[in-house]
């Protein structure tokens, strides 16, 4: 989930991703942007079963245009730094948002989104350490992204659990697994986020660019 930008514990920066805007999965990542505040009416505004249904399809598009717009930014040579920025921006609104609405209506307790809230302001603290010491954000691990999954398939799971109907038992036994799964991956991507900063932060100021010229070297200095 993290953002994109330094080699995974090699100490070296990856090549510098072009300043692009205006862009496919851009686009595709703002329309996912767009519908965190869609998505948290339907789930805390009627508060129907329709309703829900709504906001899990909505999880459901946010989830397949998350895997689309990075296939269209490989095949069409599409990577921006924004799209660095914004994806995993998005993946966390929408957990972000899923996990206190599930909470708010009281179908998941709110020590777990302490859990996963927690880790996200260790991780935030990480960043800003590594960004005031010269170093971009870290490069997303695969247990990152299965975490990420693995909580994407929860909450619509845990909504769908929360009905009465004859697969509500079903969908909340499966809901709460990939929940279990889901957080263990998130503590465990985060630990290697942390030790890969860990090295980063020892090796010291990353390496300077080439087009970078001998002021901007010496302001970039911690």
């Amino acid at each position: 989930m993290e953002q994109g930008g330094v080699a995974a514990g090699a100490g070296t920066a990856e090549p510098e991703l072009p300043d692009r805007v205006w862009t496919i999965p851009n686009a595709i990542s703002v329309a996912r942007l767009a519908g965190v505040p869609v998505f948290l009416w339907l789930v805390l505004g009627p508060r129907t079963q329709t309703a829900d249904w709504w906001a899990v399809g909505l999880l459901i598009a946010s989830g397949a245009s998350d895997w689309l717009d990075g296939k269209i930014a490989r095949a069409l040579n599409q990577q921006s730094r924004l799209g660095q920025l914004l994806d995993p921006a998005a993946d966390r609104l929408y957990i972000v948002a899923t996990v206190v609405a599930l909470a708010i209506r009281g179908i998941i307790p709110w020590w777990l989104v302490a859990v996963l809230g927690i880790r996200e302001v260790v991780l935030a603290v990480m960043l800003a350490v590594l960004r005031r010491r010269g170093w971009g954000a870290l490069q997303v691990s695969f247990a990152g992204k299965a975490a990420t999954a693995c909580l994407l398939y929860a909450f619509p799971l845990l909504f769908l659990g929360a009905h009465v109907s004859s697969y509500a038992e079903a969908t909340r036994v499966a809901g709460w697994a990939f929940v279990i799964w889901g957080s263990a991956l998130y503590w465990c991507a985060g630990l290697l986020y942390l030790i890969q900063a860990r090295r980063l932060l020892a090796a010291g100021p990353p390496p300077a660019s080439p087009d970078e010229s001998p002021d901007e070297r010496s302001a970039a200095k911690p």
